[in-house]
């Protein structure tokens, strides 16, 4: 396996690969990997021989600054698990190869009305961010395949615009999220959680299902599923931070055209902010009511 911090060294080794005719499947990463990270690496193994990674905490898409000072770093063991994988590069830039000339005065990639949205509008240029980010790891590893986790719904719907968008020619392959047994959706952030938190965090999910499934039945008002789902959410000791019921495909709301529905979850456990989805399929009508 090679690590490469270089962009240089990485076109060169992609330019061999591209040579010898081989097809690459590139999964970006901001380390700090668990098994839903290496599980889009295996994804990626079943589509094309090479497999890039990149691990890289993208300075543009924090608007915290403590949060991405805090972020946890573990590129040994990263680069470890990786090669037990079997990936042929890792590429582990560092920011300022990145953003020569700093943020600044960098340019953005940014897909409307996608990115405005949902976490959007809770995140100010945090899509900005990694709508950049990504077009430049892109730009840089030139892959024909691209893994992205359905655990962050908003972000894999914004790649698959821009790929649109900007013509690229890749297939954004979407990964089902990895899961804890007891439900929890595998995250980073998950290692930040008390051992009391641990036990409470599988009720995200367990909240979700039921949300899911009642708004598949469409037996009431959205809002008011959301707001039951709130309470009972409150109740095991979160912060509900976000619940919306959205079109799988504009993330706007849901009309009588509406074939397929997300539930998209977001709530704390303590300083913790936890996220989950589940798309359901749901039979609108022109007496619908949200």
């Amino acid at each position: 396996m090679l690590v490469i911090e270089s962009p240089q060294q990485l076109r060169e080794a992609i330019k061999q690969f591209k040579q010898q005719g081989k097809a690459i499947c590139f999964t970006p990463t901001m380390g700090n990997l668990h098994q839903g990270h290496l599980e889009l690496v295996k994804q990626g193994q079943k589509v094309a021989p090479i497999s890039v990674v990149s691990i890289f905490v993208n300075p543009m898409q924090f608007n915290n600054a403590d949060d991405l000072k805090n972020y946890p770093k573990t590129l040994d063991a990263d680069c470890q698990a990786l090669e037990a994988q079997g990936v042929d590069i890792v590429f582990t830039p560092s920011s300022d190869v990145i953003y020569p000339n700093g943020l600044a005065v960098q340019t953005y990639v940014e897909v409307p009305v996608l990115s405005d949205c949902l976490e959007g509008e809770l995140r100010p240029g945090h899509f900005r961010g990694m709508s950049t980010i990504v077009n430049k790891l892109f730009n840089l590893v030139q892959p024909d395949y691209a893994c992205f986790g359905e655990k962050d719904f908003q972000q894999l719907a914004i790649v698959k615009q821009m790929v649109i968008d900007m013509a690229m020619p890749i297939e954004i392959i979407p990964v089902a999220t990895v899961r804890e047994t007891s439900g929890l959706a595998m995250s980073s952030r998950n290692n930040k959680l008390s051992e009391g938190d641990k036990r409470k965090a599988p009720l995200l999910a367990k909240v979700m299902n039921q949300l899911a499934i009642d708004t598949q039945n469409n037996t009431t008002q959205h809002s008011l599923l959301i707001r039951d789902a709130c309470h009972v959410l409150e109740a095991g000791g979160f912060d509900t931070d976000a619940i919306h019921i959205v079109d799988v495909l504009t993330l706007q709301a849901v009309t009588p055209e509406t074939k397929q529905a997300v539930v998209l979850m977001a709530a704390f456990l303590g300083s913790t902010r936890l996220i989950d989805n589940k798309v359901v399929s749901i039979c609108t009508n022109k007496d619908f009511t949200l």
